[in-house]
C-alpha cells in the first residue's frame, strides 16, 4: 500500500517536473526564434542576456519566455513538493526545499521583467544562490544521508552546476574586474547599443541556467515511476 502510494506521489511529481522544464525550454526557444535587436540582427547567446528577451518594449514577443518562466518554474516547484513527500533521507528535505526555492527565484524572474529592476535582479540574485547552495545539498544528499537518487550524470551535472553558478556570483566578489567598476553580473543584464561581442555577464548567465536545466532535468529522471 505504502509502494504504491509512494508510486503515485512520484509519478505526479516527475509529470509536473518534466511539463516545467518543457514550459521553461519552450518558453526560451520561442523568444530566442523570434528575437529581433533594433537593427534587425537575432540573439546571440555570447552578449544577450535572459533579461533581454523578457524585456517589454525591446522584445517583441517578452511574454513567451515571461510567461514560460513563471508557469514552467512553478511546475517545477510542485515537482519539488511531491518529491518532499517520498523523502528516502533526511537530506532530502533542505535539498528539494532548496531546488524548489531556486525554481521559485526563476518564476519571479518572469513575474518580474527587467522593466522591474530592483525586484528582478534580486530574482536573479537569489536564483543563482540558491542554485549553487542546492547542488551542495545533493552532494550533501549522496554522501551523509546514502540517497537513492543517485547516477554518474546527475552527479557530475551537480558538480558542473555549482561550479558555473558560483562562477556567476565570485568574480565581482573577488575583485575580478570583468564589467565597469566590478559590479555584480546581475546587475549588468541590460546593455543598450555597442556591446562587446563576447560579454561575461550573459556567458556566465547562460552557463548557470543551462547546467542548472540539465542538471534539474536529471534528477527529475531519476524519479521516473517504475512501471507496475
Amino acid at each position: 500500500m505504502v509502494a504504491r502510494t509512494n508510486n503515485k506521489v512520484s509519478t505526479l511529481a516527475f509529470r509536473f517536473g518534466m511539463l516545467g522544464i518543457f514550459g521553461l525550454l519552450l518558453g526560451l526557444i520561442l523568444s530566442v526564434l523570434t528575437f529581433e535587436q533594433y537593427d534587425g540582427k537575432g540573439f546571440n547567446f555570447l552578449n544577450h542576456t535572459l533579461s533581454e528577451l523578457g524585456n517589454y518594449g525591446h522584445s517583441y514577443f517578452a511574454v513567451i519566455i515571461n510567461g514560460g518562466l513563471f508557469f514552467g518554474s512553478l511546475s517545477a516547484v510542485l515537482f519539488c513538493l511531491f518529491s518532499l513527500q517520498i523523502a528516502d533521507s533526511p537530506w532530502s528535505y533542505p535539498f528539494f526545499s532548496c531546488l524548489g526555492l531556486t525554481f521559485f527565484s526563476l518564476a519571479a524572474i518572469g513575474l518580474f521583467p527587467i522593466n522591474v529592476y530592483h525586484l528582478h535582479t534580486v530574482a536573479i540574485k537569489y536564483f543563482f544562490v540558491f542554485g549553487s547552495v542546492s547542488s551542495i545539498f545533493y552532494g550533501l544528499y549522496l554522501l551523509v544521508g546514502r540517497g537513492r537518487l543517485f547516477s554518474r550524470a546527475t552527479s557530475i551535472l551537480a558538480i558542473v552546476t555549482f561550479v558555473s553558478m558560483s562562477a556567476f556570483l565570485l568574480p565581482p566578489l573577488l575583485g575580478f574586474e570583468l564589467t565597469e567598476g566590478g559590479r555584480a553580473f546581475y546587475h549588468e543584464m541590460l546593455v543598450e547599443m555597442h556591446r562587446p561581442t563576447i560579454w561575461w555577464p550573459a556567458i556566465f548567465e547562460w552557463v548557470g541556467i543551462a547546467s542548472f536545466v540539465s542538471w534539474s532535468t536529471s534528477v527529475m529522471l531519476s524519479l521516473r515511476p517504475k512501471a507496475s
